[in-house]
């Protein structure tokens, strides 16, 4: 088997590159990041504030059982 030259390493790894972008340019991409960050990050901040919501209402429960 003949060895990859390196003009066929560099063919392979755009390619490979180019796979893993899904067809997008590089700006294309970095709004698709940035827009799928911002929704992650309101996820974390909605379930942040439900986890508060339900912990107050447990510390509300065991405040009433202990009288």
């Amino acid at each position: 088997m003949a060895e990859k030259t390196e003009k066929d390493v560099d063919a392979e790894s755009a390619r490979m590159i180019e796979a893993a972008m899904g067809g997008l340019t590089n700006h294309e991409l970095l709004i698709k990041t940035s827009l799928e960050e911002a929704a992650n990050v309101e996820a974390r901040q909605e379930a942040i504030k439900k986890n508060r919501e339900r912990a107050l209402r447990l510390l509300a429960e065991i405040d009433k059982s202990m009288g």
